[in-house]
C-alpha cells in the first residue's frame, strides 16, 4: 500500500498505541467513526454496497493460529486493502453499530498494520456501556473500616506520568493524589489509591482514569479511585492533609491552551 495521509481515527489509534493518556479519546472517537468490515457476498461483485433494512449480513472472520476466530475491521479503505490479498466485498458502518452486531466476538482493528488493536468481548461490552474499554467496579463501605495508609514503596512512575498527561487535558480536573491503602480484612496485598479532586460530574473522568491506570499500573497491583471532597472525612482528609498532589491544575497554562497559545 502506498503511503497515504492518515485520517483522524488512524491518528488517534497511533497516539493511543504509544501514549496511554490518549486511549480514552481514541475509544470515544472510534465508537462514532465510520469503519469498514469484510463480508461474504453471494454474487461476484466486490467493493462497497448499501444494505437494505432487515437484510441479513454475513460478516467475514479470520482464523487465528489457535483456530479461534476474529473479525477484522478497518479505519479506512487504504488500511483494508493493505490487509487483503484479493478484492473482497466490504461494507461501511459505524464502529458502535458493528459492536452492537457482534457483542460476543473478538475483533481486530487494522490487522497487518503497525498499530493493530484487538478487542475482547469484555472490552466491547464496556465500550457500549460507558465509552471506554473497562468497566469500573463500585464498592460502598457500609461500616466503619480501619485501613493502613501510606506511600507505595515502589513509586508507579509510569502510571503517574500517564495520568498527569490525561488530567492536563481535562478542564474539570483540579488535583490528583496518590497513596497506598491496605485493608487486611479484605485483601492480602495493598492497593494503590488515586484521589481525584474535580468540578461537577466526574463519573466520565473516573472511567477515563480507570482506563489509563489499568493499562499502566505495576503488574498485579490493583488501583482504587475515590473522589476527594473538602470537608469530607476519612480518605479525603488524609489525602488533603498528608499527601502532596502529583497533579495540580495550572489555570494560567489551561487558559493559554484554551486560547490557542499552548497545550495544557
Amino acid at each position: 500500500m502506498k503511503d497515504t495521509e492518515e485520517n483522524l481515527l488512524e491518528q488517534a489509534l497511533r497516539l493511543a498505541a504509544t501514549q496511554p493518556a490518549r486511549r480514552p479519546d481514541f475509544y470515544k472517537l472510534l465508537l462514532e467513526s465510520p469503519i469498514y468490515v469484510l463480508w461474504h457476498s453471494d454474487d461476484s461483485s466486490a467493493g462497497r454496497r448499501v444494505f437494505q433494512p432487515g437484510e441479513k449480513l454475513s460478516i467475514l472472520s479470520w482464523r487465528r493460529n489457535d483456530e479461534s476466530s476474529i473479525i477484522p475491521f478497518f479505519t479506512s479503505l487504504a488500511a483494508l486493502r493493505n490487509a487483503i490479498d484479493e478484492e473482497t466485498a466490504y461494507m461501511e458502518l459505524s464502529a458502535r453499530s458493528l459492536f452492537e452486531l457482534v457483542k460476543n466476538a473478538s475483533l481486530i482493528l487494522n490487522p497487518k498494520s503497525p498499530y493493530a488493536k484487538e478487542f475482547t468481548p469484555n472490552e466491547i461490552a464496556a465500550m457500549l456501556v460507558n465509552g471506554v474499554n473497562r468497566l469500573s467496579e463500585e464498592r460502598v463501605v457500609e461500616r466503619e473500616t480501619s485501613v493502613l495508609l501510606g506511600q507505595p514503596a515502589n513509586y508507579p512512575t509510569r502510571m503517574v506520568d500517564a495520568l498527569t498527561a490525561l488530567l492536563a487535558r481535562r478542564v474539570n480536573a483540579n488535583a490528583a493524589y496518590l497513596a497506598q491503602m491496605h485493608d487486611p480484612s479484605q485483601d492480602e496485598k495493598p492497593h494503590l489509591l488515586i484521589g481525584i479532586e474535580a468540578d461537577g460530574d466526574i463519573e466520565l473522568l473516573i472511567q477515563e482514569i480507570g482506563v489509563v491506570a489499568g493499562d499502566t499500573a505495576p503488574d498485579g497491583v490493583l488501583v482504587d479511585l475515590i473522589r476527594v471532597e473538602r470537608g469530607d472525612y476519612g480518605l479525603s482528609t488524609y489525602l488533603l492533609r498528608q499527601v502532596t498532589p502529583f497533579y495540580k491544575r495550572n489555570w494560567i497554562k489551561t487558559l493559554k491552551n484554551f486560547l490557542g497559545f499552548g497545550r495544557a
